[in-house]
C-alpha cells in the first residue's frame, strides 16, 4: 500500500516526470538525513516538489505548491568525496493536500486520486493526434532526435505519452513546471499540441529571416562588413593601435628585458618574423603569444629574504602550532645562508596525512621569508608535457607547469609549491615524475629548458617545496633529490590547542563575531574532537567550528538575542547533532576470536579490529575484508606459524584439519593493506583456537617471519595515537620500533603501557601461556585474560 504522508524533497534546477528517471548528488547534512529517513520509514519513497520561488532558500510551507511527483530511491551511493549519489525514479503525479514542516524536514499528506478514465476512442484519438503532430516536428525541427517517435508509438497509455514527450521535447524550464502542475492528461495533450505548432510557426520565420540574409549578403560582404564594425567598434574604444608602434614598444621591451644573450637574439629573431608577417597568417598570433611569454617571466627580478631569523620564527610561529622541525630546518638554512652569502636553496618535501597543514605551511614559509609564493598541484597528472611544456609545432601548445608557475610569482626567487607529488601517474604520454628530476636537481634546474620556450631558465634560486600524502609512494629516483620532512597526525591535545588559538580566533573574525560574544566551555573542544571527527588534522575541526558559529549567527539575526553563547558538552547537540564517533563501546572484556590491531589511514592512526571464526570444513583459510596481497600474506603465514607450533600452543592439530577457518577484517568496503598485521592474525587465531578472549583494551601491531621474528613497522607514531584515542592502554610493538617513542607525546605515552617483543612467543607468553587451559578437542575452558 502506497504511503498517504511523505517526506518532501525541495527540487530547484530540475523536474522529475513520471516514468522517467534523475540522478542526484548531495552533499548538505539535511538532505543526507532526508534520503536516509526515506529509506527507513517509507519505503524508500519521497515526493519531489518544486517550489514557487527558485531563489527562496527555506520556502513557508503555505506556499508550496499543491502538485507534486511520487519519486522512488532506484539507488543511493556514498561517494569518497563525502557526496551522496542518488537515482529517482518517478512513480505517479500526486495531489497534496497539507504541508507539514518540523524542523528541517518537511512532510506532505497526498492523495492517490483514482487513475483517469478516458474512453477508449477519445485517447486513442489523442494519441494518434499527437503522434502525427510529432512526426512532423521531428522531421521540421533540426536538432529534435528521431528516437521519441518509435517510443511513443510503443504506448498506450496517453498519461504515459504526454509524460514522456513533455520530458524529451525541447522548452522552457517553467513550462515543463507547468506539465507537472497539470493532472489531466488530455489537457497536457493540449498544451504539447500548442508547443510544437508554435515552435514549427518560430522556425519558419527564422528559416525566412536567414533566407533573406544568405540572398542580400555573400561571403565577400559580409565579411567586409564585419571587419568594418570592429574596426569602429576599436575606434570607439581607443584599442586601435598600429603594428609599427607595438612592434617599437616590443623591441624596447626586449632590449631591456634581463634575461640572457641568447634568448634575448631568440626574442629579435621571432621579432622579425613577427613584423614581416601577414596579418592574416594564422601564425601571427602564435609568434606574439610567444614573444608575450617570454617577456612576463621574472628575468633577473629577485626579492630579498628577511634576515632577521627571530622574526621569522615569530612568523612561522603565529600561523602553525608545533611542526618544529621544518621551522627548525627553515631556520637553518637562512642562518648558513647569511654566513656564506650564498646557498643553494633545500627541496624540502613535506610528508603526512591530509590537514596537518602542509600546503598552509609552505605559503606561510614564503610569508616569514619576505618571498613571493606560487603554487601547482601535479595530482593527477600523467602526461610529462604538463611539466615541461608542450612543443609550438602541437595546436593549443603553451608552457608547463613550472613555467606558467614562475610567470604568476613574479620573481625569480619565489618559495614554489608542488602539491601531491606522490599522486602523479604514469601512461603513455610520459613519466611526469621523471620530468620533475630535471627541475628539482640542484645540479641541473640552473639551466631547465621548457619545451615551449626552448631556452635556458634558472631555477637555482627557487625554493622547491613539495608536498605528499605517502613517502612510499613518491618514485626512487625524485625522493633521493628530497629532503623528507614527516609531519605527523596531531594529538587530541594539539588539536585543543590548535582550536583555541587558531581555528576559533579565526573562524569568528569570518562569521563577524566578536570574542566576547562566543564562549567555548572548557572540555568541550575535546569533546567536538573526540566525537564529531576522525582525522590526522584539523580540517573538519575547523568545518565543526564554523558550523557552530553559523547557527549562531543565524539565531542572532533572527532572534535578536544580545546574550553571550556558551557552548557547552550539553548543548553541543542542538548545533551539532548526534554524536558521529564513539569508542571503545565494544563488550568490556572482548570476543573469542578478536584482537585489535593498529592501522595507519590516510586519516592518521586508528583501531583495525581482526574477527576469526572456524567451522566443519576441508582446513581451507578465507579471507575478507577488502585486503591487499601483503595482509592476505599475512594470514597465510599466521596459519602455517601455528600449525607448526601446535603442541605449544596446546592446539588439537585435527581442528585445523577437519575446519575452514574465516578471517575477516571489519569494514569490508575500505581496501586495507600493509605489513604490519602478522602479528595480530596470528593472536586472532590463537584467540579462536584456544577459546580464549583478549582485552579490548590491549592492541598489537608488527609483522612476523615464518619462525616468529616480529619485524619493525612504520607510523608507530600516527598508530598509538589512534589507539589512544580509542580507549587501548596496552600495546605490543617491535623492539627494534623502541627509538620510535621518543616522538610520542608524553600526555599519550604516560597512559599506554608498552610491551617490547622480540619474537612472537614473547607475546603469546605475555597473552596465552601463563593461563591454564583444556584443549579444545575436550570440554572447552574459556579463559578470560585481564589488562595487566
Amino acid at each position: 500500500m502506497s504511503n498517504t504522508n511523505l517526506p518532501v524533497l525541495l527540487l530547484r534546477n530540475m523536474v522529475l516526470f513520471p516514468f522517467s528517471e534523475i540522478r542526484l548528488e548531495f552533499d548538505e547534512l539535511e538532505d543526507k538525513q532526508l534520503l536516509s529517513l526515506a529509506e527507513a520509514y517509507y519505503g524508500n519513497e519521497i515526493l519531489v516538489v518544486i517550489p514557487l520561488d527558485l531563489l527562496e532558500e527555506d520556502p513557508d510551507i503555505n506556499e508550496l505548491p499543491k502538485c507534486g511527483v511520487v519519486g522512488f530511491i532506484k539507488m543511493k551511493m556514498d561517494m569518497p568525496n563525502g557526496k551522496t549519489r542518488v537515482t529517482i525514479e518517478g512513480k505517479s503525479r500526486v495531489k497534496v493536500k497539507t504541508y507539514t514542516k518540523e524542523e528541517n524536514l518537511v512532510e506532505a499528506n497526498i492523495d492517490y486520486s483514482q487513475k483517469e478514465v478516458l474512453p477508449e476512442n477519445k485517447e486513442l484519438a489523442y494519441i494518434r493526434t499527437l503522434t502525427k503532430e510529432l512526426d512532423v516536428y521531428t522531421n521540421e525541427v533540426p536538432t529534435m532526435s528521431n528516437t521519441l517517435l518509435p517510443t511513443i508509438l510503443s504506448l498506450r497509455t496517453l498519461t504515459k505519452v504526454t509524460d514522456i514527450m513533455a520530458l524529451t521535447l525541447p522548452g522552457t524550464f517553467s513550462r515543463k513546471v507547468e506539465y507537472i502542475g497539470e493532472m489531466s492528461s488530455i489537457t497536457r495533450a493540449e498544451m504539447l499540441l500548442d508547443d510544437m505548432k508554435q515552435d514549427l510557426e518560430i522556425l519558419k520565420i527564422e528559416q525566412e529571416i536567414e533566407n533573406k540574409l544568405t540572398k542580400k549578403l555573400d561571403k565577400e560582404q559580409k565579411d567586409y562588413i564585419l571587419r568594418e564594425r570592429i574596426q569602429l567598434i576599436k575606434e570607439e574604444l581607443g584599442d586601435v593601435i598600429d603594428k609599427d608602434t607595438e612592434i617599437e614598444e616590443l623591441r624596447a621591451h626586449i632590449q631591456s628585458c634581463a634575461c640572457s644573450v641568447k634568448a634575448k637574439n631568440r626574442l629579435l629573431l621571432e621579432l622579425s618574423r613577427y613584423e614581416v608577417m601577414n596579418p592574416n597568417s594564422p601564425e601571427m598570433g602564435t609568434i606574439k603569444n610567444y614573444i608575450d611569454i617570454l617577456l612576463s617571466l621574472p628575468w633577473g627580478n629577485y626579492t630579498t629574504d628577511c634576515e632577521d631569523l627571530n622574526i621569522v620564527k615569530s612568523r612561522l610561529d603565529n600561523t602553525h602550532y608545533g611542526l618544529d622541525q621544518v621551522k627548525t630546518r627553515i631556520l637553518e638554512y637562512l642562518a648558513v645562508k647569511q654566513n656564506t652569502k650564498g646557498l643553494r636553496s633545500p627541496i624540502i618535501c613535506l610528508v603526512g596525512p591530509p590537514g596537518v597543514g602542509k600546503t598552509s605551511l609552505a605559503a606561510s614559509i614564503a610569508i616569514s621569508l619576505g618571498r613571493n609564493f606560487t603554487k601547482i598541484s601535479v595530482g593527477g597528472v600523467s602526461d610529462e608535457a604538463e611539466i615541461v611544456g608542450h612543443r609550438r609545432t602541437y595546436i593549443g601548445s603553451a608552457p608547463g607547469l613550472i613555467i606558467q608557475g614562475m610567470k604568476k610569482a613574479g620573481t625569480n626567487n619565489p618559495v614554489f609549491i608542488i602539491d601531491e607529488i606522490d599522486k602523479m601517474t604514469k601512461d603513455i604520454k610520459g613519466d611526469p615524475a621523471s620530468a620533475l628530476l630535471e627541475v628539482l636537481d640542484p645540479e641541473q634546474n640552473h639551466a631547465f629548458v621548457d619545451h615551449y620556450i626552448e631556452e635556458e631558465y634558472d631555477l637555482s634560486k627557487v625554493m622547491f617545496i613539495t608536498t605528499a600524502n605517502y613517502l612510499y609512494q613518491i618514485p626512487e629516483a625524485l625522493r633521493d633529490r628530497l629532503e623528507i620532512v614527516e609531519l605527523s597526525s596531531y594529538t587530541e591535545y594539539e588539536k585543543q590547542d590548535i582550536a583555541y588559538k587558531h581555528l576559533i580566533p579565526k573562524q569568528l573574525e569570518e562569521h563577524g563575531l566578536k570574542k566576547e560574544d562566543v564562549a567555548f566551555t572548557e572540555g568541550v573542544i575535546l569533546t567536538l574532537i573526540r566525537n564529531y571527527t576522525k582525522e590526522a588534522g584539523v580540517r573538519e575541526l575547523e568545518r565543526m567550528i564554523a558550523t557552530i558559529l553559523r547557527k549562531i549567527v543565524k539565531e542572532h539575526i533572527i532572534t535578536g538575542k544580545q546574550d553571550i553563547y556558551e557552548i557547552t558538552d550539553y548543548n553541543l547537540e542542538k548545533y551539532l547533532g548526534k554524536k558521529k564517533f564513539i569508542y571503545n563501546e565494544s563488550e568490556i572484556f572482548g570476543s573469542v576470536g578478536v584482537v585489535n590491531g593498529l592501522a595507519y589511514t590516510p586519516c592518521g592512526g586508528d583501531i583495525l579490529p581482526i574477527e576469526a571464526t572456524f567451522y566443519p570444513g576441508k582446513g581451507q583459510l578465507i579471507l575478507t575484508g577488502s585486503l591487499g596481497d601483503v595482509m592476505k600474506e599475512s594470514a597465510t603465514l599466521s596459519l602455517s606459524y601455528i600449525k607448526s607450533h601446535a603442541d605449544e600452543f596446546h592446539i588439537d592439530a585435527s581442528i585445523l584439519v577437519n575446519n575452514d577457518i574465516h578471517i575477516h577484517v571489519p569494514e569490508g568496503a575500505v581496501p586495507k593493506d600493509g605489513p604490519s598485521a602478522g602479528v595480530t592474525i596470528t593472536s586472532t587465531l590463537l584467540s579462536l583456537l584456544t577459546n580464549t578472549k583478549v582485552h579490548t583494551n590491549i592492541g598489537m601491531t608488527g609483522e612476523m617471519t615464518l619462525r616468529g621474528k616480529v619485524l619493525p613497522i612504520g607510523g608507530l607514531k600516527e598508530k598509538v595515537i589512534g589507539a589512544h584515542r580509542g580507549g587501548i592502554r596496552k600495546i605490543f610493538i617491535p623492539r627494534i620500533n623502541e627509538k620510535d617513542l621518543d616522538s610520542i607525546p608524553e600526555e599519550v605515552k604516560s597512559e599506554i603501557k608498552f610491551i617490547l617483543v622480540d619474537n612472537y612467543m614473547d607475546i603469546y607468553r605475555e597473552l596465552f601461556n601463563k593461563f591454564k587451559r583444556k584443549s579444545m578437542s575436550n570440554n572447552k575452558e574459556l579463559i578470560q585474560l585481564p589488562l595487566n
